[in-house]
């Protein structure tokens, strides 16, 4: 573990194991002070997403003990962005490394302690984004930990399949992607390419076709519809004209997106604009999962075989009339009638949190067998 430039986040480490080895009598055991607190191993599960970014931490529970419920968190800490596509990397990295910090602290664990990092952050598109991130976190934490860089989607998917990489996940939020796992390894993606390349389904793909609506509209080139009145209500506009420079003063993502309940109201009280937006949200995301469906032919040879569909993301939630996850599952079942829908009944930073327990328990296994 080098000497990394943000060092102040860590310098609760120091009073943590001090306060540790006063209590158990060995403050000039420099080999306790070394090994954590309490010789309690922990590891820390990470999901990166382009609004918010959540760090949990967990103790390592041996591998023969079936997985408690509710499963023991220590601590949970959350901070903002951390996608280097929307923030730039420099701010990426220094949000994961204070969300970490911030988690370890409020556990009274600190880095030593450690056993395995997963961290799924959004914007990992490739193994050079992977590799990046791995070198920089090796900078951060000392050589024993297992460190593991996936893409958001992952943990989504681990957090409904308590942990397993086997199925499809759709996260349908700000953004969107669908990601599949067979349980041989083989992995596939679809859509998630960002908002400049069409990221239809998502939060800000339903808002900013609900804003171009408005522009068209009042150029009349489009239907009128209500979503000038409540678009315009809600920004303290008076004029579709202002739009423009509201829009390109900060086209952040999540700016953007947040407009998606004024979208679904609209629509929840019959605009057809609104209306067909969110059917075409619908049409896209259902279509990006038959992608990775049939690319790693999750439904078996004769397309009924059962697999498990996580749904995740606030664009899946139900409203008064339009349930957007509901109308997704309809068009996917009519093609795989064997998907297994599941809404996780825990976040995603558990299911990543998950996945490093996982791939520490894998690899202990294996080392043994070796041995």
């Amino acid at each position: 573990m080098k000497r990394y430039r943000n060092r102040q986040i860590w310098d609760f480490e120091h009073e943590v194991n001090m306060a540790a080895a006063y209590s158990n009598g060995v403050i000039n055991d420099i080999e306790f002070l070394n090994r954590g607190v309490n010789g309690r191993k922990v590891v820390l599960g990470i999901d990166g997403g382009t609004t918010s970014t959540v760090c949990i931490c967990m103790p390592l529970i041996p591998f023969a003990q079936p997985l408690p419920d509710p499963l023991p968190v220590l601590a949970r800490a959350v901070a903002g962005c951390s996608n280097h596509n929307s923030v730039g990397e420099s701010a990426a990295r220094e949000t994961l490394e204070q969300v970490m910090a911030d988690a370890l602290a409020r556990s009274a664990s600190t880095r030593s302690a450690v056993q395995a990092v997963c961290l799924s952050v959004s914007g990992v598109n490739h193994p050079t984004d992977q590799h990046r991130i791995l070198n920089w976190l090796r900078e951060i934490f000392p050589s024993h930990v297992r460190l593991f860089v996936q893409n958001d989607a992952v943990a989504a998917l681990a957090s409904g399949t308590m942990g397993k990489l086997h199925g499809c996940v759709l996260i349908a939020g700000t953004g969107t992607i669908a990601y599949g796992f067979t349980e041989d390894g083989r992995e596939a993606r679809a859509a998630g390419a960002g908002p400049v390349l069409g990221d239809w389904g998502s939060g800000y793909g339903i808002a900013a076709q609900a804003l171009t609506a408005v522009i068209r509209a009042h150029d009349d080139r489009g239907l009128q519809t209500s979503l000038t009145r409540r678009i315009l209500n809600i920004l303290n506009l008076s004029s579709p004209d202002e739009l423009i420079g509201w829009t390109y003063a900060d086209p952040s993502w999540a700016r953007i997106a947040a407009l998606l309940p004024v979208v679904v109201s609209c629509a929840d009280e019959g605009d057809p604009v609104a209306n067909n937006i969110l059917y075409d949200a619908v049409h896209e995301l259902a279509s990006s999962v038959k992608a990775v469906v049939e690319r790693l032919e999750l439904c078996g040879e004769d397309g009924k075989g059962p697999f498990p569909l996580v749904m995740v993301g606030g664009v899946l939630e139900a409203n008064k009339r339009w349930d957007i996850g509901n109308e997704v599952m309809s068009c996917i079942s009519k093609d795989f009638p064997g998907v297994l829908p599941i809404r996780p009944k825990v976040e995603p930073a558990v299911g990543a949190a998950l996945l490093a327990w996982n791939f520490v328990m894998t690899q202990c296994h294996e080392e043994a067998l070796e041995r």
